[in-house]
C-alpha cells in the first residue's frame, strides 16, 4: 500500500461569511494568480471515545472529493516557522484503501503508541465548499494555495452540535525554494490577510473546532520552587513524551530511534529510582518492573545495533575479504533482525499499552511519598549525594583490585552505570535551572561516555579474538584482523585515559 507524506505549513484566519478576498498581486514571489476554482469536500474523522488522538493535537479522517481524497493522518511536525501551523501529513488513496474500509495500517501504526488499539469511532462530519486559488511563481511552480472555505460542522459525540463558519487558510505547496523565502512569503501573507479584516484562527483545526476543545498533552513546564513532586511529575511526563514519539520510529527502524526510546524508558527508570521517597514506592513498583523489561528488550535490539555499526567501522578502510567481512558484519545483521522483531513484538502486545496506560495514570494522579511537598531543590541535592557516594565507593574498591582484572573490569563497568544514573538524576532538575545540577550532568555524562568507549573496545577484542580462533580464514584475513585488534586496543586506552580526567569533575 502505498502511503505518500508531506509537511503542510499553513496560516488559518477566521472571516464572515462571502468576505472579499484580498488581491494576491504585487506579492514577492508571486509572477501569477490563476483564476480561483470551487471544489466540495466531505470529510469524516476518526478518534478513540476518549478522543486521545485529539488530545495529542492528531487528525485521522477520511475525505472525498479535491485531488487528494483518501485517507489522511495529521499529527504535529518539527518545522520550525515560529507561530505558523505545521503538521505532519501521511495519506492513503482510495485506491490503496477503499473508502468503505477502515483506516489502513499505514495511518494507524504511527499513532498506536497514543490509540493503544482501542477502537476508532466517527466523532465528526464536516463539509466544506473550497474555493481556491494558486499563486504561481515565474517559473510556472505553485508557491502556495489561498483558500476560502465555507464550513458546515457535525460533532458526532454525544450531545453534538452542527456549526457553519467560514476560514481562510493560506498553505505552502512548493515554497519560494529557501527557508528565508518561505518565512518572508508567510509574514507578507499574515499581514496582508490581516490587513483584509481576517483574524487569526481561534482554532487550531477544523475538527477541534467541531467537537470543543480537549486537554492537550503538551510538553509540562513547571513554576517558580516547585516542590519535588511537581518536579518528579515533570520528568516523568517529560520521558514520557519522547517515548511515545519515538514509538512510531521504532517500529519502521529508523535512524537511531530504538537508542532514543530507550534512553526515555531508562530516564523513567531513573526517576523512579532516584527520588524513591517523593512517589510512594509500593504505588510505582509494578511500573519500574514493566518499564525495567522494556528497557531491557530494547537494550538489545539496541545492542546489536551498535555492535553492527562498530563492526562495520572496524572494517572501513581496511582490505578485507568477503569472508571476513561476512564473520563481522553477517552475524550482527541476523542478531539485529531477530531482536527488531522480539522489540516490535512487545510493542504490539497488551501489556506494553498497559504499560503506557499505567504512565499516564501515574501523571494524572501521582502515589504520593513521604516528601512530596519537600523543596526539588533539597531532594535532587540529596539524590546527587548518595549517587556520588556510591560512585567513590566504586572508584576505592576500583583502586584496591589488580588492574585489568576481571573484578577490575567489571568494577569500571559499574561505575559508568552509577555515572549514568548521577546523570539522569541530574538532568532531571534541568527544569529548575540550577548551574551545579548542570555541571554535575556534564561531568557524569563524560564519565559515562569514556567508560563506553573501553567497553565497546573490550567487547570488539573479546569478538575478534573469537572470529580468529572460530573463523577459518586466510593468513591476509587474519593479519587485518591483528590491525584491526591494535586499534581497538589503542581506542580503549584512549578512552581509559579519559575516564581518568573526567572522574576528578564528579
Amino acid at each position: 500500500m502505498a502511503a505518500t507524506e508531506q509537511v503542510e505549513i499553513e496560516l488559518k484566519f477566521d472571516v464572515s461569511a462571502n468576505h472579499p478576498a484580498p488581491d494576491f498581486a504585487g506579492i514577492d514571489g508571486v509572477a501569477q494568480v490563476r483564476t480561483p476554482e470551487t471544489v466540495a469536500l466531505y470529510a469524516t474523522y476518526f478518534d478513540t471515545e476518549s478522543l486521545d488522538l485529539a488530545s495529542n493535537r492528531m487528525t485521522l479522517r477520511r475525505r472525498v472529493g479535491g485531488d487528494d481524497e483518501g485517507w489522511h493522518l495529521k499529527q504535529p511536525a518539527l518545522t520550525n516557522f515560529g507561530s505558523v501551523t505545521t503538521r505532519r501529513e501521511i495519506q492513503v488513496s482510495f485506491d490503496d484503501a477503499p473508502m468503505e474500509a477502515d483506516a489502513p495500517d499505514e495511518l494507524l501504526r504511527p499513532v498506536l503508541a497514543i490509540t493503544r488499539r482501542r477502537g476508532l469511532i466517527p466523532v465528526a462530519a464536516i463539509s466544506t465548499s473550497r474555493t481556491a486559488t494558486e499563486l504561481v511563481d515565474d517559473a510556472g511552480r505553485i508557491v502556495a494555495v489561498f483558500c476560502d472555505d465555507l464550513v458546515t460542522a457535525q460533532s458526532l459525540l454525544p450531545d453534538g452540535q452542527s456549526q457553519s463558519w467560514s476560514e481562510w487558510e493560506f498553505e505552502l505547496v512548493n515554497g519560494t525554494g529557501s527557508p528565508k523565502g518561505d518565512r518572508k512569503l508567510l509574514k507578507q501573507i499574515r499581514k496582508l490577510l490581516l490587513d483584509a479584516g481576517a483574524q487569526v484562527s481561534s482554532s487550531q483545526s477544523k475538527l477541534a473546532r467541531a467537537i470543543g476543545s480537549t486537554p492537550f498533552v503538551g510538553q509540562p513546564h513547571l513554576g517558580k520552587n516547585p516542590t519535588a513532586l511537581e518536579l518528579v511529575v515533570t520528568d516523568i511526563a517529560v520521558h514520557r513524551n519522547a517515548l511515545v514519539a519515538m514509538d512510531p520510529l521504532v517500529r519502521i527502524d529508523a535512524y537511531d530511534a530504538v537508542h532514543q526510546m530507550r534512553v526515555a524508558t531508562r530516564k523513567l527508570r531513573s526517576v523512579l529510582s532516584s527520588f524513591p521517597t517523593v512517589l510512594d514506592e509500593l504505588g510505582t513498583a509494578h511500573l519500574n518492573t514493566e518499564l525495567r523489561l522494556l528497557a531491557q528488550i530494547l537494550g538489545t535490539a539496541r545492542d546489536s545495533e551498535v555492535q553492527l555499526a562498530l563492526a562495520t567501522e572496524l572494517l572501513s578502510g581496511e582490505d578485507a575479504s568477503d569472508q571476513l567481512r561476512a564473520a563481522l558484519v553477517d552475524a550482527e545483521n541476523e542478531a539485529h533482525d531477530k531482536a527488531l522483531i522480539v522489540a516490535h513484538s512487545a510493542m504490539n502486545s497488551s501489556r506494553y499499552f498497559a504499560l503506557l496506560d499505567s504512565i499516564d495514570q501515574l501523571i494524572a494522579a501521582p502515589p504520593e511519598g513521604v516528601n512530596a511537598d519537600a523543596s526539588a531543590r533539597k531532594v535532587v541535592e540529596d539524590a546527587l549525594r548518595k549517587v556520588r557516594k556510591k560512585i567513590r565507593d566504586e572508584q576505592d574498591e576500583l583502586s584496591r583490585l589488580p588492574e585489568r582484572s576481571h573484578e577490575w573490569e567489571e568494577h569500571l563497568h559499574t561505575i559508568r552505570k552509577r555515572a549514568k544514573k548521577l546523570r539522569y538524576t541530574a538532568e532531571a532538575a534541568e527544569p529548575l535551572g540550577r548551574k551545579e545540577f548542570q555541571m554535575a550532568a556534564r561531568a557524569a555524562k563524560k564519565v559515562q561516555a569514556a567508560l563506553g568507549d573501553y567497553n565497546d573496545s573490550r567487547i570488539n577484542r573479546a569478538r575478534l579474538a573469537q572470529i580468529a580462533a572460530n573463523a577459518q580464514l586466510s593468513g591476509t584475513d587474519m593479519f587485518t584482523l591483528g590491525r584491526i585488534d591494535a586499534r581497538e586496543q589503542a581506542n580503549g586506552e584512549r578512552a581509559l585515559q579519559q575516564y581518568w580526567k573526567a572522574a576528578s569533575e564528579l
